[in-house]
């Protein structure tokens, strides 16, 4: 095997060139992560990661063999380098890991999220570490070897790099076992493999969607607690979006983004609450679906129905209002309503995107015209980063100096922070208004009221050198998961089901999960249903009379 002339390569050296390159040029984070397993950068630890190198650019290699032929090779390597060449820009810039539920959440995004992330950063390293290299090899004069030749160097290549492996993790093992036993992020930091297993999951579990989806909770009927009441109810379930607990005073926090909530008389927080994963097209089908995070997957979640189709049975009038990326298949059967569309003139819209106050528009009025109870939920924008300042109004910039670029490692962790605490505070003040308005329709429509809200899952903010969200949820840090949950129920309310409000007070400080929400909605709203389980409703233990 030889190179015939500055101008051509064999067909083999290449992939083996670019295997290396692979490895060495895109996977920077990998290679921290694991010299740090290892023990660190020492004389001792040499040969250990050169050989680790070796048997890494080896199995790249042999994979790449498999598809080396004419008018195949070219086309594989060019889109290994772009994708590859993108993925590791947002895995260095965001300190993120590649899985399924990541490409997942990135395909499942709308326009104007995934536009916040592309910025002239991120064009520089596609420009020099992707299209450059692609280049050069579309442009580059390959000798491939007769078919049976080719046939019999393949062959050999692949045995000899099966022994040559094998030899390298039997001399190495004693120290690659335990790294990659208790480092499990070094699976998703290894790229291309990591986002290639992602994408075969992702298209696996897609394909295996069904075409029919099953009914859940036909037999709802409304409980004893509703006979003989003449006044409607309305109850708003908002589903607050990348708000971390941590970051709520309510919860300890320092600076005080909750000053309007922390006066909301009959609020009740619960301060230890765990997310079903760590990105929205996960989360929120996980939450509203009646499998729990133990049993959640999508194709499971997507053939049967859930929380709004079993409260629709029921007799309530359904409606999700999203201000979001959509409501990934949980409100299919139910009136949507997307208010996240620019409106000229509106007051709330700036460029290509609204306040979540918009949520709130007209929602009196439709409160006062319903003929039926209504559960109303409302899919906040919240503090979706990285372009956290533009969650929130102009009016909101308590915090500050706040960081302006979808750049993090432009701005200090401190701007960052301080702009991530104003989308909390904007939040503060929209559930705030949430309460009120629902306090006035209670009193003018004479109806009883309630509101319950969550966030889907959290966020880093430079812990750990993480940023954003959609961590594998089995390594993920605990600002991913540890989500803020509220509760504020009128005194009709409580009145109305019996509920003992100094009981949940009282239970405020338990740990509890995404996978109450459902029984727990049912429960409050007294639905009876086989598909209920009492010992998952958080209201369960504080009812009297029931």
């Amino acid at each position: 095997m030889k190179i015939i002339s500055p101008k051509r390569i064999d067909a083999p050296v290449l992939t083996l060139l670019v295997s290396a390159f692979l490895l060495a040029v895109y996977n920077l984070r990998f290679w921290q992560t694991f010299v740090d397993a290892t023990g660190g950068l020492s004389f001792g630890n040499i040969p250990l990661h050169l050989g680790t190198f070796l048997l890494l650019v080896l199995v790249y290699n042999g994979f790449l063999t498999l598809v080396n032929f004419r008018f195949v090779i070219k086309p594989v390597l060019i889109t290994l380098l772009l994708v590859t060449s993108t993925t590791s820009y947002f895995m260095s810039q965001y300190g993120i890991q590649i899985d399924k539920s990541m490409v997942q959440n990135l395909l499942e995004t709308n326009v104007y999220e995934a536009r916040e992330l592309l910025n002239w950063k991120l064009v520089l390293t596609v420009l020099v570490l992707g299209i450059g290299p692609s280049l050069a090899i579309a442009y580059a004069k390959l000798n491939y070897p007769s078919v049976r030749r080719g046939f019999a160097l393949k062959a050999g290549t692949l045995a000899a790099s099966v022994v040559v492996v094998a030899i390298l993790l039997l001399v190495f093992f004693k120290s690659l076992a335990p790294a990659v036993r208790e480092h499990r992020e070094l699976r998703y930091l290894l790229t291309p493999t990591n986002y290639i297993q992602a994408v075969h999951g992702y298209l696996k579990q897609a394909w295996s969607r069904p075409l029919v989806v099953a009914p859940l909770g036909t037999d709802a009927i409304k409980g004893k607690q509703w006979a003989g009441q003449p006044r409607r109810t309305v109850t708003v379930i908002v589903v607050g979006e990348t708000a971390r607990a941590q970051n709520f005073s309510l919860n300890g926090y320092g600076p005080n983004t909750n000053p309007l909530l922390s006066k909301q008389e009959d609020l009740i927080n619960f301060t230890s609450v765990e997310s079903c994963g760590t990105a929205t097209a996960v989360s929120v089908p996980c939450v509203f679906s009646a499998l729990g995070r133990e049993h959640y997957s999508d194709t499971k979640a997507r053939s049967q129905q859930g929380l709004l189709d079993v409260i629709a049975h029921a007799g309530f009038g359904v409606l999700w209002r999203d201000n979001n990326s959509g409501c990934k298949g949980v409100c299919d059967r139910v009136q949507y309503e997307d208010m996240s569309l620019p409106v000229r003139g509106d007051p709330l819209c700036v460029g290509d995107e609204c306040y979540d106050e918009r949520l709130l528009n007209q929602l009196p009025a439709m409160i006062s015209k319903a003929t039926k109870d209504l559960v109303i939920v409302l899919h906040q924008k919240g503090s979706h980063g990285p372009a956290y300042w533009k969650r929130y109004p102009a009016g909101f910039r308590h915090f500050g100096p706040e960081c302006q670029t979808n750049e993090l490692d432009k701005c200090s962790r401190e701007s960052i922070v301080a702009a991530y605490d104003n989308s909390i505070l904007y939040t503060d003040y929209f559930l705030n208004k949430t309460i009120d308005l629902l306090k006035r329709s209670g009193e003018e429509d004479q109806v009883d009221t309630s509101m319950l809200y969550f966030s889907d899952h959290g966020e880093s903010l430079g812990e750990q050198n993480m940023y954003l969200h959609g961590a594998p949820y089995i390594i993920s840090p605990s600002e991913q998961r540890h989500v803020p949950f509220m509760l504020w129920l009128s005194k009709g309310f409580r009145s109305r089901f019996a509920i003992d409000y100094k009981c949940l007070a009282a239970r405020s400080g338990q740990v509890f999960s995404h996978d109450n929400v459902f029984h727990s909605v049912l429960g409050m709203l007294n639905i009876n249903t086989a598909v209920y389980n009492p010992a998952l409703d958080l209201f369960h233990a504080c009812t009297y009379g029931r």
